[in-house]
């Protein structure tokens, strides 16, 4: 006759502790084989379920970028919690009904780590979710991204820049910058990202930094269009403006605050700063502007300082006896040549002084301090300092992107090759057609010749690699092969 094997005599906070990590392992050590069986078999469902989600890293990083998706994750980690603090308590039960009692004091304490180790990884996720979630719905469009708003508006616009309280006939139409086209219609999705140069002596935003990022969302190819901020003169669109020269007067980077001054003269779907900007954009590279992003520069130092700085390779020695700070004060700025491990004031300076060169050297630096930032970003970065990113965005950045096109943006960037983008200035002497008759400032603009080489980098971008010489005059210096400067 077999005897019947009788129930394990494990200690009950060793149960406890086991079924914590793996609901059912405490229920079977503990002799209850029947209910780990069936909690087993839900450990197992749940894993495949997890590693079939976790199959595809890049729709995983999609849906990171889905407030639905997200609030998702947070119920399936409440619930998963739940699972697994009841499998603990339900092991120490079994075990205790017929194991070794535990004293009161001992239990308690127990019962507090088991409770931290398993309440520690799930507090941790919903902190991720909770803050990522802030970030998408206080920082992004909520709205759909082809906007269900009509082309043209009526608008009551200035009859001149002098006087903008005075109307024309109410009744006027003018068109507006229309709404972007479905995702799946765009032969190529156009951002304008904005470096907004604001702080102390400065009055309004002023956006030294103009880039239009060209996307083909099919092959993830990439163009970056760089406008020079001292252009003036740029053509504006139909119904917009109030200049008898169809343009806009003054310089290109002033157009921010034009759009506060006289907003009827750029009506459209979003501010009329921000039409103002993307319009004129439009215009001068022939070609829709669809978004924008505004970041204030020295959200991009905090930015810079949140992955733990930025590695840069500095060709020549910079000297600006006359660099202005955020603060408004004057200071004398020296960066070394060589491999530089820059913190965001050191990257940001890096980028911005301009009085040892040019504002088109200031040019190639910035993109090229951008692109540093984006190569050196790795996924070990943003979860190390997360909280901290998503603070210096939700503060810093200005954007019409809507939220349902950024899953998109997402499961297109594992296809860009940021060593194949091709990057085009817009500078002197090429581009330039005349100077100002008036005596101000700023040098007008080959609309023409603009227009022709975007579409050329568009269309066929290693030919204008080649005819345009982008190789040799757009790429960043990098370290020479026998090594790093000496510092």
């Amino acid at each position: 006759m077999t005897t019947p094997s009788r129930p394990s005599a494990i200690h009950p906070l060793v149960a406890a502790g086991a079924s914590a990590i793996l609901p059912g392992l405490g229920q079977w050590l503990g002799g209850d084989r029947r209910k780990a069986k069936i909690l087993f078999a839900i450990d197992a469902v749940t894993i495949v379920v997890l590693l079939f989600l976790l199959r595809d890293r890049v729709a995983v990083a999609a849906a990171f970028f889905r407030p639905s998706t997200l609030a998702l994750m947070m119920v399936g980690n409440i619930a998963l919690l739940a699972f697994r603090v009841w499998a603990a308590d339900d092991a120490y039960r079994t075990a205790a009904s017929v194991g070794r009692s535990v004293g009161r004091t001992a239990g308690i304490a127990a019962a507090v780590v088991i409770g931290a180790a398993v309440l520690a990884p799930h507090l941790w996720f919903a902190r991720i979710d909770l803050i990522q979630y802030d970030l998408l719905t206080s920082t992004f469009d909520t709205g759909e991204t082809a906007a269900a708003a009509s082309p043209t508006t009526t608008a009551e616009a200035p009859s001149s820049p002098d006087d903008p309280s005075t109307t024309a006939d109410p009744t006027t139409t003018t068109t507006t910058l229309p709404p972007p086209p479905p995702w799946e219609e765009l032969d190529r999705l156009n951002i304008l990202l904005l470096g907004g140069d604001f702080g102390v002596g400065r009055t309004g935003i002023r956006t030294d930094t103009m880039i239009a990022m060209s996307l083909d969302p099919d092959t993830g190819e990439a163009a970056l269009l760089q406008i020079p901020r001292n252009w003036t003169k740029p053509p504006l669109p139909d119904g917009m403006g109030v200049w008898d020269c169809d343009c806009y007067p003054e310089l290109i980077n002033e157009l921010w605050i034009a759009g506060e001054e006289f907003p009827e003269a750029f009506p459209g779907l979003g501010t009329p700063s921000e039409n103002a900007v993307k319009a004129v954009a439009s215009e001068f590279l022939g070609i829709p502007i669809h978004y924008y992003a505004l970041v204030n520069l020295d959200g991009f130092a905090d930015l810079i300082d949140a992955i733990g700085g930025v590695d840069i390779y500095v060709p020549a020695r910079i000297v600006d006896n006359e660099y202005p700070t955020l603060d408004g004060e004057l200071t004398r700025l020296v960066i070394e040549p060589g491999l530089q491990h820059m913190n965001g004031e050191q990257a940001l300076s890096y980028a911005r002084t301009r009085h040892q060169d040019t504002d088109y050297h200031r040019m190639s630096r910035q993109r090229c301090v951008i692109e540093a930032a984006m190569e050196q970003m790795g996924p070990i970065d943003v979860l190390r300092s997360f909280e901290k990113i998503a603070g210096v965005i939700k503060d810093t950045v200005t954007t019409d992107i809507p939220l349902d096109l950024l899953p998109e943006l997402v499961t297109l960037y594992p296809k860009m090759d940021l060593e194949e983008v091709v990057s085009i200035r817009f500078i002197p002497p090429i581009y330039h057609l005349k100077y100002r008759d008036d005596g101000k400032r700023g040098a007008i603009a080959n609309i023409e010749l603009v227009h022709e080489h975007v579409q050329l980098v568009l269309e066929d971008p290693e030919r204008a690699v080649i005819e345009l010489g982008l190789n040799d005059a757009e790429s960043c210096p990098e370290v020479p092969a026998e090594g790093p400067v000496d510092q």
